[in-house]
């Protein structure tokens, strides 16, 4: 094929938009250093991207995906489903149970005699320092 033109490509991808649009991704990827499927034939990358898409050497369905992947800022990844797990119990106990979890209360007396039992650490001489 000496000169590649739109129509040979036409039947490749339909629509004359996403043709320009695949080809000039691929071209991108091309001057990126992407190893080319076809003879370059002294063409620029745009043609040689062209005259991939008319010989069939690139699908266009692939090409499609790896522009939506080029353009995403964020990549969604398939995670297995996490499976299900039976609840412990299925009734909450008590005034103050959330759901599955259960509060303690504590008055303000206690907390302070709790914290009147604690020792400090004991001083080492690196935190003399």
């Amino acid at each position: 094929m000496a000169r590649v033109t739109v129509e040979d490509c036409v039947d490749k991808v339909e629509n004359r938009f996403e043709l320009v649009l695949l080809a000039s991704h691929r071209a991108r990827m091309i001057a990126a250093g992407a190893p080319i499927t076809i003879d370059r034939d002294n063409d620029k990358n745009p043609v040689v991207s062209l005259r991939e898409i008319a010989d069939s050497t690139l699908t266009p369905d692939d090409l499609k995906e790896d522009l939506i992947q080029s353009l995403q800022k964020h990549v969604e990844v398939d995670e297995p489903e996490p499976e299900v797990v039976p609840a412990l119990s299925s009734a909450p106990q008590g005034p103050e149970a959330i759901g599955d979890i259960q509060f303690d209360r504590m008055t303000e007396e206690d907390l302070l005699r709790g914290l009147e039992g604690l020792v400090p650490p004991a001083e080492t001489e690196d935190d003399s320092e």
